[in-house]
């Protein structure tokens, strides 16, 4: 287990200030002074720790610095499967800031963004995440967080052994304290303590959800993106306990008192176990855990803390391209024979598979087997989740806005509008490694009128501004949606069809 020595020498960029250029921004913060650099017209400063944590244990905020610190690289991100976000290590409580003026008084709105990776991967140094575009573009303070994950921020210990009641929350817990850092020390940066928007991707859209029902980040944000992430429902107390027991059998230990005693390579190696509930890999994610999250985020209604934040939630129209390979021998030797038997292990819902597929052909005489795979896989198993979030925020009269991209890859046309393509457009990192955008005209025209959108956003509660198609309310029954294209407009209820299906079942939320 790290030690609490290391954690308060830190193992990240916040490490003995190098000496100072004349005209690097210094900015008082409860951490005490902390340098940035400048770059491309902006203050950036990158690795500011915002608390630390003892393993499954909740976080705490990171003590006083009497001299000034150095905030100038990436911290390490959590630690996790894969090597594509190296270093990484569990002191990894750090966030960044790129802000067009880094003094008191700028009073611009703030724009926290939650990275993806389904509660188990990811990090914020991902170059898809860099803040630059943004916040130059928006005028707006911009804000990514790394906090931890999979074993290390939602391994459910609490009713094995009670010196861990936070064990299974501890990363949502974490970007609470990061919140709150963000809420006492944002104005130093030029923004907007009254003005904060969370915004996140997949997994960082449902980090968002279930902050929206837990009673310790009520009032720390003011507006919510959600893009491509959902959570409906959080983790069963019994099922996230058959999971911790399955996790441990996979390491062949028998308490957390040996798990405490492994190094944290061991624990990553431990997420291959098999999940009892679900197939596949064990899942780790929020638990109702009836201290920190005391009922389900959007059942079986919209928690009424979070019905008055003003609510943009977004799909893409081929979610599953991205991660079910058009190239993968699954779908080349998809035909009208094994289609609906490779559909049905796709799906979050309880559905008769060859029904589907009788529905999509007669609806869609011209599709190809290929096109009804990743139809029906996005509409059963990734969009879902967004449908029931807005139709029950709707119902409530809450403030809500939906979005769906239809925007296809140029660069990899097969992709169609796939998971993630809304990362790089709302950013403005079309170049950046893992874009599906391209750079030509039409990109950076959809990916300016995005940006103005989420920025007017943060900045008024309401996405519409010059520059940006006009984006109505989503209500009943109109169910009107933002369509992102290359002419992008406002549309009745785009997938009717595929919702009015797929709505005849119950969803089957992951991790319930």
């Amino acid at each position: 287990m790290i030690s609490r020595r290391l954690f308060l020498a830190g193992a990240g960029a916040l490490a003995a200030a190098p000496a100072m250029a004349r005209d690097d921004p210094t900015v008082v913060t409860t951490l005490g002074p902390l340098r940035g650099m400048r770059e491309g017209g902006l203050e950036v400063f990158r690795g500011i720790r915002y608390g630390l944590a003892g393993r499954f244990q909740a976080p705490r905020p990171a003590p006083r610095s009497r001299d000034v610190v150095a905030a100038t690289g990436f911290g390490p991100s959590a630690p996790q499967r894969g090597d594509r976000y190296k270093p990484t290590g569990e002191d990894c409580l750090f966030l960044n800031v790129w802000t067009p003026e880094a003094r008191p008084g700028g009073r611009r709105p703030v724009m926290v963004y939650f990275h993806g990776g389904a509660y188990s991967t990811g990090s914020v140094a991902d170059p898809l995440n860099d803040g630059r575009f943004l916040a130059n573009n928006g005028d707006v303070v911009v804000v990514t967080v790394n906090h931890r994950l999979n074993a290390f921020g939602y391994l459910y210990l609490a009713r094995l052994d009670p010196r861990f009641p936070d064990s299974g929350n501890a990363g949502q817990l974490d970007l609470v304290l990061a919140l709150s850092w963000i809420r006492d020390n944002i104005a130093a940066f030029g923004g907007d303590p009254s003005r904060i928007l969370v915004f996140g991707q997949s997994g960082g859209g449902a980090k968002i959800a279930t902050l929206m029902g837990m009673p310790a980040a009520k009032g720390l944000f003011h507006r919510a993106i959600t893009m491509s992430g959902q959570q409906v429902t959080a983790s069963g107390p019994l099922n996230a306990t058959a999971r911790a027991k399955a996790y441990l059998e996979g390491l062949k230990v028998s308490s957390a008192d040996e798990l405490l005693a492994l190094p944290a390579e061991r624990l990553v190696e431990g997420l291959a176990a098999t999940d009892p509930i679900l197939s596949g890999s064990v899942y780790m994610g929020p638990v109702l855990d009836m201290k920190w999250l005391t009922r389900h985020p959007f059942w079986p209604d919209p928690d009424p803390q979070s019905n008055a934040i003003p609510m943009i939630l977004g799909n893409t129209r081929d979610e599953t391209r991205a991660f079910i390979d058009p190239d993968s021998e699954k779908v080349k030797t998809l035909d009208w024979s094994n289609l609906a038997e490779r559909i049905a292990p796709e799906l979050r819902v309880d559905i008769h598979p060859e029904w589907v597929v009788g529905q999509y052909r007669r609806r869609f005489p011209d599709w190809t087997p290929e096109r009804v795979f990743y139809a029906a896989t996005t509409a059963g198993r990734s969009w879902p989740g967004q449908v029931i979030e807005a139709e029950a925020r709707a119902a409530a009269g809450a403030p809500t806005w939906v979005y769906q991209v239809d925007f296809q890859s140029p660069t990899q046309p097969r992709r169609g509008a796939p998971h993630t393509i809304d990362i790089a457009l709302a950013f403005g990192t079309l170049d950046a490694e893992g874009s599906y955008t391209g750079t030509g005209a039409e990109a950076r025209a959809l990916s300016a009128s995005m940006m103005k959108a989420f920025a007017a956003f943060a900045r008024r509660g309401d996405p519409n501004a010059g520059g940006v198609p006009d984006w109505p309310r989503y209500r009943l029954p109109r169910r009107t949606t933002m369509v992102w294209d290359i002419t992008s407009a406002a549309v009745s209820d785009p997938r009717r069809w595929e919702r009015e299906l797929f709505e005849r079942v119950p969803y089957i939320q992951p991790g319930t």
